[in-house]
């Protein structure tokens, strides 16, 4: 990823300074796809998710866990399960 500083510098340079596209790919030493991209957004896009993260291995456990921590909730402190006793239970079973 390039900074906020060059990302300035290179639309400054295109659009300010009225130099070339393939100008600034040659100055600043980047791909002219990049340097279109910067010209095209104000600022850097940031990335998004298209779709959720997998979790093959903890996805079919986490109602398993989330009930754990919502039966911790009105027990004392002292009795709440900490992340070690959770993945112990998971483990070997709930009966343990």
């Amino acid at each position: 990823m390039f900074d906020v500083e060059v990302y300035a510098a290179v639309r400054q340079f295109v659009f300010i300074d009225g130099h070339s596209r393939r100008e600034a790919a040659r100055v600043f030493g980047l791909n002219r796809e990049t340097i279109a991209k910067m010209c095209r957004f104000s600022l850097p896009p940031g990335y998004t998710r298209s779709k959720p993260i997998e979790k093959p291995k903890l996805g079919p456990l986490l109602p398993v866990i989330d009930a754990i921590l919502e039966a911790d909730r009105i027990a004392p402190v002292k009795q709440r399960h900490t992340a070690k006793r959770i993945f112990e239970r998971l483990r070997f079973g709930a009966g343990s």
